[in-house]
């Protein structure tokens, strides 16, 4: 069954997709996120072994419950004496045993043991299901950034045919040289070769995505106009400080410490005694018959015995002491290992942080040299008629604007991923983060 920190967030994605149009589907983020939610088998494996483990832990609280046994036995046996009858005799026997552990510490520190696995598997589930969400909006994204990019080029390539045009155009009624028309051919043909390039980076991309969600000829919505970028709702210190204790890695190799802290328990428990309450019933029926006379002798017998039993290892021939030597190494394992992933994930945590405030910057920064790239380009092409620029001017000026215009739209989907690794790396993605992200999107 779901946990019950993930309930919620299944209860918002299926509240989110009865409430969407139904012409929209398939297309919105949080749509395709909900759809590879119950198709990818990435995630789907660690569902099932999430869901596995309460039954571990029952297998383990077994250790300190009673057991019954059943026995029963039946034999013949013909004995032929060299003085007197030969006779033969039969037996039958059954016996039930009970036994209740009343003391026993290595058991009790298994149960504690299987009891702690269940956080680290919720762990392992968690970070399952950021991954997943991660890995729906890196695959949605690259759609949208190969769409973009093959726009880009076709736009560049048409405009870059036009220039081509007036410069055969020119040199026909003998107002420019050959020479603008090969640098506009050689341009056309890049193009050509660019926009082929880009067609297949989409259909290679767009695979990805339907393989990833298990649909056809998905569709993703482009960005709303104005574009508006999300921003760090808190300090870097609150995420790192919430990553510190709340990362599933960390959950992980905090279980892991405490796990190995039980099994120097667990080998301490060697040398200490076991007490069990015991209680057997057992019946039989043994008949002989004495082949002489033909006469039978039946007998039955039954027993019950109840009383506690005590097991005191002695001498173990030095087991015991280095199973202690050795878990307390490996106790001092877990504990630097635990220490490892919490600089691990503050660190990742941090570079995340500081990764989207620069992507956010940068997006700034296209925008305004979009805005030079416009201007300059019609700058360069009012030149070119009045005479005072070349063909290849106006070939860079549209380059560098297609160019930045492709780096634009990327950079503001890096920008939405950016906001969605942050999360994820102080252990935080959740799928209203994916909702907050399409909001984003044209509706």
């Amino acid at each position: 069954m779901p946990s019950p920190r993930l309930r919620p967030r299944l209860f918002l994605v299926a509240a989110f997709a009865a409430l969407a149009p139904a012409l929209a589907s398939a297309q919105s983020l949080i749509e395709l996120y909900d759809a590879a939610h119950s198709f990818d088998a990435t995630y789907l494996s660690a569902r099932a072994l999430y869901e596995s483990a309460p039954f571990r832990v029952e297998q383990s609280r077994a250790l300190l419950r009673p057991s019954v046994n059943l026995s029963g036995s039946g034999s013949r046996v013909e004995t032929n004496p060299i003085v007197g009858p030969t006779y033969g005799s039969n037996s039958l026997s059954a016996s039930v045993n009970a036994r209740q552990p009343i003391f026993n510490r290595s058991s009790s520190a298994t149960i504690a043991q299987s009891e702690r696995s269940l956080v680290s598997s919720l762990a392992d589930l968690d970070a399952a299901e950021q991954d997943l969400m991660l890995r729906v909006s890196q695959a949605y994204f690259d759609v949208l950034g190969a769409q973009d990019t093959l726009t880009t080029t076709r736009a560049n390539k048409a405009a870059i045919s036009e220039q081509l045009a007036s410069a055969k155009r020119n040199f026909e009624v003998g107002t420019a040289t050959i020479t603008d028309t090969r640098e506009a051919q050689a341009r056309f043909d890049l193009a050509t070769a660019q926009e082929i390039a880009a067609n297949n980076d989409l259909v290679t991309k767009r695979i990805a995505l339907d393989q990833l969600v298990g649909r056809s000829n998905v569709a993703p919505k482009d960005l709303a106009v104005p574009v508006v970028l999300p921003v760090p709702t808190a300090s870097v210190d609150d995420y790192v400080s919430h990553a510190a204790d709340e990362h599933p890695a960390v959950r992980r190799a905090q279980v892991a410490y405490e796990v190995a802290k039980l099994e120097t328990e667990k080998a301490r428990a060697q040398a200490l005694p076991t007490i069990d309450a015991v209680a057997s019933v057992s019946g039989g029926r043994n008949t002989v018959l004495l082949s002489g006379n033909g006469n039978f002798i039946t007998g039955n017998n039954s027993g019950t015995s109840v009383g506690v039993q005590l097991t005191m290892p002695i001498y173990a021939g030095g087991s015991i002491q280095n199973r202690i030597k050795e878990t307390l190494v490996l106790e001092e394992r877990s504990r630097s290992d635990l220490d490892a992933a919490r600089r691990g994930v503050v660190q990742a945590t941090r570079q995340a942080y500081y990764t989207l405030l620069s992507g956010a910057a940068q997006v700034k920064a296209l925008e305004a040299a979009e805005a030079s790239s416009q201007l300059a380009l019609e700058a360069t092409q009012l030149g070119y008629r009045v005479g005072i620029r070349v063909n290849v001017d106006v070939l860079n000026a549209q380059s560098q604007l297609y160019q930045t215009r492709r780096d634009l739209a990327r950079a503001r989907y890096d920008v939405l991923l950016a906001t969605l690794r942050l999360h994820q790396a102080s252990g935080q993605l959740t799928p209203s983060d994916v909702l907050a992200v399409d909001r984003l999107l044209a509706r």
